[in-house]
């Protein structure tokens, strides 16, 4: 397997909750750092949201393994942010036997 071709850098963003002074929360976003990562497209779609149609594309974001525990390891829910385009992480896998490098499955969905 040939390694992949880290040529984008990318913010790993977590989700914090933030009280909202009403006794409630509001979800924000926390940048935890760059990684770099190959980023290829999977396949795209498009359907309708609220009455809006929607562009969703799958992408497959490869980027260097962190240990298990690690705040740099991307996690499902989390996201990766370039400039202004954000993919939402659904999974992580291990991209090879060695543990080298991790395969993050994610979405971009933007309003057409």
């Amino acid at each position: 397997m040939n390694p992949p071709r880290l040529n984008r850098s990318l913010v790993l963003e977590v989700p914090v909750r933030v009280a909202d002074g009403a006794g409630g929360f509001v979800e924000s976003w926390q940048a935890r750092g760059a990684l770099w990562a190959e980023v290829i497209a999977r396949g795209g779609r498009e359907r309708g949201q609220g009455g809006a149609p929607v562009a969703s594309v799958s992408w497959r974001i490869v980027v260097r393994a962190a240990p298990a525990g690690s705040s740099m390891r991307p996690q499902p829910g989390q996201r990766l942010r370039d400039g202004v385009r954000i993919f939402v992480i659904r999974a992580v896998a291990e991209r090879d036997a060695d543990g080298r490098y991790l395969t993050c499955f994610a979405d971009e969905e933007v309003a057409t």
